[in-house]
């Protein structure tokens, strides 16, 4: 078997020969920190991406069989972004910096993680007709445009990609993202002015999340109806933290359980039955709307402060959910006694089926080369 068909034999409940050791990458810093102490090269730390030859370098120097976050992404944000630029500096050096997204955010001078939101754009519908709504229209080349990764290179989709998907013999794991049908909306208003909206402006509200959730479905219908083949289905929202969803989980599965349904459903019938879906912190109540409307694959799992894993869900919801992450990537800045020790706790875990471990996110700064190193081959070795 091959890397493509154990992934799939895995979270259909198949056989397999053994267990795809996968990751979720890594931040910079953290690639730059290995690349200091001589285990990569500079231009390697500089040019990794997810799923770029880059990418599968650095994944087998370590021991992984692949980075699990390898899509194919057509183009469902802003088009254009905006553009960044400095809107207020202050004598310590901080700044005030209008971003991608047209959110303004505090930037600190060596600060890591995300940066605080300040201020915002968007205001209402002034703004969502001139500013917002003309960048959200599907045109073509949001998905012939964009890039695919073709073995150990990057070709346009309409240059060498499309012909590579089109074929049924590649051997890495590569999946079709189908945009976010909420997290960008958070990601260009802020938490606060998104709750905010829902009771201010319903029409205004239920206007966005129909305006993007059907440019991520043309996108999704335009890439399957090219012929091109993938092996999941992914999403993006980032919509949780540490103590439950940042939406109402009325709202979400009333506003937006139709959104996924109708991509689902698309990619369903296109013969795609992995549907995965990237969320941190403690989702457990949205899971109800997401296996409801067609998503079964939760990732990645973060195990947190509140020990988020795939145990109790399955025992809630049975089969009918699967997962790839809940590996505690903390233990990497510690030793091979603690790597061993979160090794033994996945093993009943993957016993349940249905599940790839896989570090709860990208692997941080503080993590020590070697015991990646070991904890890949202690994977290997335990639950292969």
């Amino acid at each position: 078997m091959n890397d493509r068909q154990r992934c799939r034999a895995v979270l259909t409940y198949q056989p397999y020969d053994h267990l795809p050791v996968v990751h979720f990458g890594f931040w910079p810093d953290t690639l730059q920190k290995w690349a200091a102490q001589g285990h990569l090269t500079h231009e390697e730390a500089r040019t990794w991406a997810d799923g770029n030859p880059t990418d599968a370098a650095i994944s087998a120097k370590l021991g992984f069989d692949f980075n699990y976050y390898a899509c194919y992404h057509p183009h469902t944000r802003l088009k254009p972004a905006f553009e960044s630029r400095v809107v207020r500096e202050f004598s310590d050096g901080s700044r005030h910096v209008l971003d991608s997204n047209g959110a303004i955010v505090l930037q600190i001078p060596g600060a890591q993680g995300i940066p605080a939101e300040i201020d915002h754009l968007f205001k209402g519908r002034k703004e969502w007709d001139e500013e917002y709504k003309p960048r959200f229209q599907f045109d073509t080349e949001r998905v012939t445009k964009a890039w695919v990764r073709v073995n150990d290179v990057m070709l346009p989709f309409d240059d060498g990609g499309l012909d590579f998907l089109r074929r049924d013999d590649r051997d890495y794991y590569y999946g079709l993202h189908c945009g976010s049908l909420y997290g960008q909306i958070r990601d260009f208003m802020g938490v606060e002015n998104s709750c905010y909206l829902q009771a201010d402006d319903e029409e205004l509200f239920d206007e966005l999340i129909e305006t993007v959730g059907d440019l991520c479905y043309q996108c999704t219908k335009a890439a399957l109806e090219s012929g091109a083949k993938f092996d999941f289905a992914h999403f993006w929202e980032d919509i949780c933290f540490k103590n439950g969803p940042l939406i109402s989980p009325a709202v979400f599965a009333e506003k937006l359980g139709p959104q996924y349904k109708r991509i689902t459903d698309l990619v369903k019938s296109y013969g795609i039955e992995i549907i995965s879906l990237d969320c941190d912190g403690l989702i457990d109540a949205l899971i109800p709307t997401w296996l409801a409307n067609g998503v079964n694959t939760m990732f990645p799992i973060e195990v947190g402060t509140w020990n988020a894993s795939i145990a109790p869900w399955r025992a809630r919801y049975g089969r009918e959910i699967r997962g790839v992450g809940g590996m505690n990537k903390v233990v990497f800045a510690y030793d091979r006694a603690a790597i061993d020790a979160e090794v033994e706790r996945l093993k009943p875990l993957v016993e349940l089926g249905g599940f790839i471990p896989c570090p709860d996110h990208r692997i941080a700064p503080d993590a020590e080369w070697d015991n990646v190193r070991y904890y890949c081959d202690r994977l290997h070795a335990v639950l292969g």
